[in-house]
């Protein structure tokens, strides 16, 4: 239920990738809220000499695009990248209207993926925390219909200006403060999952990661996300065609169909935690190195 009757603003942030761009569209505006939705595409700009021919085809594309309430395109005059181009974008967003759900051209999603974001935008709105709602969850067999994980993520997710606040852009103080308290090894889920390394590699300009800050910034803070049950996102994007993305299908789950609605206890769940410890544990070793590399750079 849409409790205040405000639904959120999506922001899509696209590049080159027309194909992509096309089915992150077509199934948005399958969604059940899709027509009473405000709309934003940031259009990354092309690199010198490079990639022009392609950005303007999804540029064009997204002029033709119908299905929302309004439709806003902004379009990069340069080549921003990735993280630069988020953060500018989803900052300027979420301090205008207060909460927004955030998509890249790689994501599909199942059409209750609005309405579980803007349900649980409003459900949780005034819940210091709470940092953010994900729309993915990886293929992880009987879970909960929803349950909280500390930190943030980044396939498909939603936050609110007082939680953005909370992002730190520095990635040396971020990692600063993990080894002061001494919470490297539960940030990287008992060792399971390269995040400090990331952060590391961020500092010595190897990656432009803005979602391991975010993740990291929440983590320190002790805020929470909320994972649904089942997916209502699918990555598209893990056939070597996207920034830092290789090819893979480790990441795959059916698409929940089932708008659920759950208000459960504002807590981290330590079962699911230690769910999520066995199944990166599971990983092969070169598998692993793709996870970290795909989601967060």
């Amino acid at each position: 239920m849409i409790v205040d009757g405000q639904l959120s603003p999506i922001v899509l942030f696209v590049f080159n990738r027309l194909w992509h761009t096309k089915q992150t569209i077509e199934a948005l505006q399958k969604n059940d809220l899709a027509a009473e939705s405000e709309l934003f595409i940031y259009s990354d700009g092309s690199k010198v000499g490079k990639n022009e021919v392609a950005v303007n085809e999804v540029r064009s594309y997204a002029m033709s695009i119908t299905g929302f309430k309004t439709i806003t395109i902004i379009k990069r005059e340069k080549n921003w990248g990735l993280a630069a181009s988020i953060v500018d974008g989803v900052s300027e967003i979420v301090n205008k209207y207060g909460k927004i759900i955030v998509l890249e051209d790689d994501l599909v999603t199942s059409p209750c993926f609005l309405k579980y974001m803007n349900s649980n935008l409003n459900l949780y709105a005034t819940n210091q925390k709470v940092a953010s709602i994900h729309g993915y969850i990886y293929p992880i067999s009987n879970l909960p219909d929803s349950f909280f994980i500390r930190g943030a993520d980044c396939w498909g997710w939603a936050t609110w200006s007082r939680a953005w606040k909370e992002f730190d852009a520095d990635g040396r103080s971020l990692l600063n403060q993990l080894k002061a308290n001494g919470l490297e090894y539960e940030c990287e889920f008992n060792g399971r999952y390269g995040y400090t390394k990331m952060l590391s590699e961020k500092i010595k300009g190897n990656n432009d990661s803005w979602a391991i800050r975010w993740y990291v910034s929440d983590f320190l803070k002790d805020m929470l996300k909320l994972y649904p049950g089942k997916t209502y996102v699918k990555n598209i994007g893990n056939d070597n065609s996207g920034t830092h993305c290789s090819t893979s299908l480790d990441f795959d789950s059916e698409l929940n169909l089932e708008f659920i609605q759950s208000e459960i206890q504002i807590k981290e769940s330590d079962y699911n935690r230690k769910k999520f410890n066995i199944y990166f544990r599971s990983l092969k070793k070169n598998v692993f190195i793709k996870l970290y590399n795909k989601i967060f750079k």
